[in-house]
C-alpha cells in the first residue's frame, strides 16, 4: 500500500490575524484581542494576537485577565468575515489541489492528503507546504503553519509541537521521527487527543509520556479505557490507518440536533422558559427542513456561578415526530420538571435525539393527519421565507419581548457578532 502524506494546515491566531490586516496592522506586532466590548469584562478572548502571546497572554483568556498594565485593541467579533476568509483560503487550497484531498478540521484548520501532488508539482513534502502557506500569505495577508506527516496523526502533532520550534513555521513526523522526538515529551497532553482526564487516569499507573504507553502492557489499557485502548496505543506508536477518504464516506450511526446558548445576564426560571420556547422552536424548523423526526428529546439548565449544578434530562416521547407543536410542549413539560425555581438561569441546552427520515415514522391512529399537514406547510412556508429574507423576517410574538434572545442571536454566528 503507498505510504500517504498529509499537511495540516493552521492559520496563526485567525480572528485576531484577520482583524489586524483589515485595519493594516502586523498581528505579530500590535497587541489586539478580539472580544465584545458590549458585554462584561468576564466575556472571553476569541483570540489574541502573537504580540500579546508574547507577553504572556493567553488565548481564549477573559478580559478581566489581561493585565492593566499592557494596552490593547479590542476587536469586536465578526464571524461571517471570518467564514469568508476561511472560504477563501479553502479555495486557494482548491487552486492546487482536489476538493476530496481537503478536509476542514476546523474554520482555521485543514487536513491536505498531499501524496499524489508531491510528484505532480515536483516538490518535497515540506517545499509543498511551504509553497502552499507563502500562497495563503501572498493571497490574505495571514501567516500561517504546517505539519507534515506519514498519517493525519502524525501531521497534527507535527503542527501542534514540531511547527512551534521550527523557524519558518513548518514541522515534519514520520513514525521513526516520531518516535525519537515524541516518545518522551511532557506534557502528555500536548499531544492530539490527550485530555486531562486521561492524562490523570495514565498516571495512576505511573504513566507520563507516549513511551511508557507503547511499553504498557495492553491489556491493563484495555481494562482502563475500554475500547479507547485501541487508539491511545495505535498513536503512542505514531500509527493512525484512518485516512481523509474514512474521514468522508463515514456515516454516524444515529443523528441528532442540537442548541446551546450562554444568556447575557442571569434569568429568572419564568422568563428562561420563554428562552427555551424559542430555541426549541428554531430547532424544529431545522427538523422540519432536514426532513427528519424524533423520538427523544434532552434538555439542560445550567445556573449562575456558584450556584446549583445543572439540572439535566432526557425524555423519550409518545411517538416519533417533527410537529414544532408537540415538540415546544414536550420541551416545556420537560423545563418545567427539572428547573430550580429559585436559582438564576444563565445557560441553556435542547437536543433532538434519535432522528429518523420522517418517510419512515408510522402514524399512530391517533393521529390528527390533516393539522400535521397544514401545520407542515406552514412551517415550509417559514423556512421559504427565512431563506429568502433573512430568519428575523418572520417571527413569533414572543420573540418581540423583552427577555427574547432570538432577534439577536439570528444576526449572529456561532453566538457572536455575525457581520
Amino acid at each position: 500500500m503507498k505510504e500517504r502524506i498529509y499537511c495540516c494546515i493552521d492559520l496563526k491566531s485567525f480572528f485576531a490575524s484577520v482583524e489586524c490586516v483589515e485595519r493594516g496592522l502586523d498581528p505579530f506586532a500590535v497587541n489586539l484581542v478580539v472580544a465584545d466590548p458590549d458585554r462584561d469584562r468576564g466575556t472571553i478572548c476569541l483570540a489574541v494576537t502573537p504580540a500579546m502571546k508574547a507577553l504572556g497572554v493567553r488565548n481564549r483568556c477573559r478580559v478581566f485577565e489581561i493585565p492593566p498594565h499592557i494596552s490593547y485593541i479590542m476587536a469586536k467579533p465578526r464571524m461571517r468575515l471570518y467564514v469568508q476568509k476561511s472560504e477563501q483560503i479553502r479555495k486557494i487550497y482548491g487552486q492546487y489541489l482536489c476538493d476530496d484531498d481537503v478536509y476542514a478540521y476546523s474554520i482555521d484548520e485543514c487536513f491536505l492528503d498531499i501524496t499524489d501532488y508531491v510528484k505532480l508539482y515536483g516538490k518535497a513534502p515540506i517545499e509543498l507546504a511551504r509553497f502552499l502557506l507563502d500562497e495563503i500569505w501572498r493571497q490574505t495577508g495571514l501567516t500561517a503553519a504546517s505539519g507534515v506527516g506519514t498519517n493525519l496523526f502524525l501531521a497534527k502533532v507535527a503542527l501542534d509541537i514540531e511547527a512551534k520550534h521550527a523557524k519558518d513555521g513548518i514541522g515534519f513526523l514520520d513514525e521513526a521521527r516520531f518516535r525519537e522526538r515524541m516518545w518522551h515529551h511532557r506534557p502528555i497532553t500536548d499531544i492530539w487527543n490527550v485530555g486531562q482526564g486521561t492524562a490523570k487516569r495514565l498516571a495512576r499507573f505511573g504513566i507520563y509520556d507516549l513511551y511508557g504507553v507503547a511499553h504498557t502492557d495492553p491489556a491493563l489499557l484495555y481494562r482502563e479505557f475500554g475500547v479507547n485502548a485501541e487508539y491511545l496505543i495505535d498513536h503512542a506508536h505514531g500509527r493512525e490507518p484512518c485516512t481523509i477518504a474514512d474521514i468522508r464516506a463515514y456515516v454516524p450511526r444515529t443523528t441528532s440536533l442540537s442548541r446551546s446558548q450562554i444568556l447575557f445576564e442571569d434569568y429568572t426560571a419564568s422568563d428562561a422558559r420563554l428562552i427555551v420556547r424559542e430555541m426549541a422552536d428554531a430547532l424544529c424548523l431545522e427538523l422540519v427542513e432536514k426532513g427528519m423526526a424524533t423520538d427523544s428529546i434532552s434538555l439542560t439548565v445550567g445556573y449562575s456561578k456558584d450556584m446549583a449544578r445543572p439540572s439535566a434530562a432526557t425524555r423519550r416521547l409518545s411517538e416519533c415526530t417533527n410537529s414544532q407543536k408537540r415538540l415546544v410542549q414536550a420541551f416545556e413539560e420537560l423545563y418545567e420538571e427539572i428547573v430550580r425555581p429559585s436559582y438564576p438561569v444563565r445557560r441553556i441546552g435542547i437536543g433532538l435525539l434519535n432522528l429518523v427520515s420522517e418517510e419512515n415514522v408510522t402514524i399512530s391512529f391517533f393521529t390528527d393527519t390533516e393539522a400535521d399537514e397544514r401545520e407542515q406547510e406552514l412551517l415550509h412556508t417559514v423556512i421559504d421565507l427565512h431563506h429568502k429574507y433573512g430568519k428575523n423576517a418572520v417571527l413569533k410574538g414572543m420573540s418581540l419581548q423583552k427577555k427574547a434572545t432570538a432577534r439577536e442571536r439570528n444576526r449572529m454566528i456561532g453566538g457572536h457578532n455575525g457581520e
